[in-house]
C-alpha cells in the first residue's frame, strides 16, 4: 500500500458490520491498520502546516478499526502484534523534556548528552529542576490504540520541591459499546474495571468536555507519564487535536521511566526480568510503596505514586532548586 491507497482507503465508506465473514473482516483490519501507520508516518514528516490531509482522517479510520476489532473480538486479537503503539518517545521528546523541567534551552542538554544521548543521565542531573508540572496516567481496554478504548483517565498537577504534593487531581472513567456489559471489560484483571464502573459514561471519543480539558492541561504544562510513549500513541489517535499540537511543539512530554534508568544507579545492578525501571518496583526501592504493597493500576492513584517517587529520586539527587 502506497500513500496514495491509503488515504483512499481512509476515505472509502466501508461499515463494519457489513463484513460477514472472517476473512473479509481479518483483510479489512489489515488494511485498516497499514493505512493508520502510512498516514500517520506522512502526516507527521510533511512540513507544518502543508501537511496533505487533515489528522482527523487517521483519527476516523482508528475509529472504524475500533468497531471492526469489536465485532471480530479483541480477545482474538491480543497476541497479534499491532503498529500503533510507539516503544519509546524520540531523541528529540526526551531533550526537550529535560530542558522544560529544568528551564534552559534545549541545545545546553544537546551538549551535554551528547551523540546517541549516551550521557543523558549527567544532563538530567547537571541542573536543577522546578515549576508546574501535569502527571497523567491512562487505563485501556488493549494495547494497541487503533483496536481498544480508554476507560479511566488520571489527572494531576505538582509543582516539583522537595515534598511537593501532587494538587487540583481529577479521575474520570469513559464508557464502552453495550457489548462489553455481557462480554466484560477487556483487561480487567490489570487494572480492575468493571462495567459498574464505566455503565452510563460517554466513551473517551465522544467526551468533548473531557478532550478539551485534557488537551488544554497537556498544552500549559510539560507532562509526565511512566513509558510516555503508551499515553503518546494512544492520545494521537483518540484524543482530539493532540497530534496537531504534538507537531506545533506545543506539547512537551517527560518520561520518568526514561529518567529512572538514567539516575537511579540501581538500574543497571538490578536483574532485567525484576524490572527496575517499572514503576512499582522503582516505588518500593524509593519507599513511595511499601513491599508489600502493589500498583494500583487505577489513572490517578498511579499519577500520585508517581510524582512521590519521581520527587523522592530528584531529592535524592539533590536536583531541586
Amino acid at each position: 500500500m502506497n500513500l496514495s491507497q491509503a488515504i483512499e482507503h481512509a476515505n472509502a465508506f466501508v461499515f463494519p458490520a457489513f463484513l460477514s465473514d472472517d476473512l473479509a473482516r481479518t483483510t479489512e483490519r489489515e488494511k485498516n491498520e497499514e493505512a493508520i501507520s502510512l498516514l500517520s508516518q506522512a502526516w507527521m514528516e510533511a512540513p507544518l502546516g502543508k501537511e496533505p490531509f487533515p489528522f482527523d482522517l487517521v483519527r476516523g479510520l482508528a475509529d472504524r478499526n475500533r468497531e471492526l476489532c469489536d465485532i471480530i473480538g479483541t480477545e482474538r486479537l491480543r497476541n497479534e502484534r499491532g503498529t500503533s503503539l510507539s516503544q519509546h518517545l524520540s531523541d528529540q521528546d526526551l531533550l526537550a523534556g529535560a530542558a522544560a523541567l529544568q528551564h534552559r534551552d534545549v541545545s545546553e542538554v544537546i551538549r551535554t548528552a551528547g551523540p546517541g544521548l549516551r550521557d543523558m543521565g549527567v544532563a538530567y542531573v547537571e541542573a536543577t529542576v522546578s515549576g508546574m508540572v501535569a502527571g497523567v496516567d491512562i487505563e485501556t481496554t488493549e494495547r494497541y490504540p487503533d483496536r481498544g478504548y480508554i476507560i479511566n483517565v488520571g489527572l494531576a498537577f505538582v509543582n516539583l520541591a522537595p515534598k511537593g504534593r501532587a494538587k487540583r487531581g481529577y479521575a474520570a472513567y469513559c464508557g464502552l459499546p453495550e457489548m462489553y456489559r455481557q462480554k466484560g471489560v477487556p483487561l480487567a484483571e490489570i487494572h480492575q474495571i468493571s462495567w459498574g464502573d464505566l455503565e452510563g459514561k460517554k466513551p473517551f471519543r465522544e467526551n468533548q468536555e473531557l478532550q478539551e480539558a485534557l488537551l488544554e492541561a497537556l498544552k500549559r504544562y510539560p507532562y509526565m507519564a511512566h513509558n510516555a510513549a503508551f499515553e503518546d500513541s494512544w492520545f494521537m489517535l483518540q484524543l482530539k487535536g493532540y497530534a496537531e499540537a504534538r507537531k506545533a511543539g506545543e506539547i512537551v512530554i517527560v518520561d520518568t521511566r526514561d529518567i529512572c534508568r538514567r539516575i537511579d544507579p540501581e538500574v543497571r545492578t538490578l536483574p532485567h526480568d525484576a524490572k527496575p525501571a517499572a514503576l512499582e518496583t522503582w516505588a518500593r526501592r524509593r519507599k513511595t510503596l511499601a513491599a508489600n504493597q502493589k500498583e494500583r493500576h487505577l489513572g490517578l492513584d498511579d499519577v500520585e505514586l508517581m510524582f512521590s517517587t519521581v520527587e523522592a529520586e530528584f531529592a535524592e539527587r539533590n536536583m531541586f532548586a
